[in-house]
């Protein structure tokens, strides 16, 4: 089973292995018909774990509201730029910041987060709310971001992001509702699926991508 102990302290399910996504697909197949189904359509979603710390909260901050290709391309110049620490981006003048592509508003949030000196090991150790709580203090971190964050880089198997449209597009489909239900709709709809909420996350997206070819998240 996935362990709940981070150094010693109970925060809940780390997701640490396929194993830890199987077990959890399976218990919301076996509580929910519809997750059934679409575990028999998508198979166990992957794990897809990233790195944490300050490069890649803010490759999420780059990433927001350009294309998958832009912000890859986006990212790609930042770090040939070596601009992937808080010390390098505080140091930046306007010019350097502006040449991989960022836009005003986007060298603004990257020099909040660099100045913001969260503590990325701390967060490792940190219940959920609570992460997201420290991380949307950050002009440019919104909700949605911290939550992403909580469950890619630091593995957190009952966090769900409400917010993100294909989430809540293949909910629609994949429970028939009439309407994309909106962020606090759906977020309600989500408290049934504790303590798996991430992998309930991870069905939706593999199910959204099987129903439109289309992938959900970067």
């Amino acid at each position: 089973m996935c362990s709940n102990i981070v150094q010693g302290r109970r925060v809940g399910r780390i997701l640490t292995s396929e194993g830890c996504m199987e077990e959890g697909a399976h218990w919301l197949a076996s509580r929910e018909p519809r997750f059934a189904h679409a575990l028999r359509l998508t198979g166990t979603p992957p794990l897809r774990r990233r790195p944490d710390g300050f490069a890649h909260l803010l490759s999420a901050i780059v990433s927001q509201q350009v294309s998958t290709h832009a912000a890859r391309a986006i990212w790609g110049r930042m770090e040939a730029a070596g601009l992937v620490t808080p010390q390098a981006v505080l140091a930046a003048d306007d010019e350097t910041l502006r040449a991989p592509g960022l836009s005003v508003q986007k060298m603004r949030y990257a020099r909040a987060l660099a100045a913001a000196g969260i503590d990325f090991d701390a967060l490792r150790d940190t219940p959920d709310d609570d992460i997201v709580k420290v991380l949307v203090e950050v002009p440019g971190i919104g909700r949605w971001t911290a939550e992403i964050y909580a469950m890619f880089s630091l593995g957190r198997a009952d966090v769900f992001a409400p917010g993100d449209l294909a989430l809540q597009e293949s909910a629609r489909r994949l429970f028939d509702l009439p309407e994309r239900p909106r962020e606090a709709a759906l977020r309600r709809m989500a408290a049934d699926w504790t303590p798996w909420r991430s992998v309930a996350a991870g069905l939706l997206w593999a199910y959204y991508r099987v129903e439109t070819d289309r992938e959900g998240i970067i």
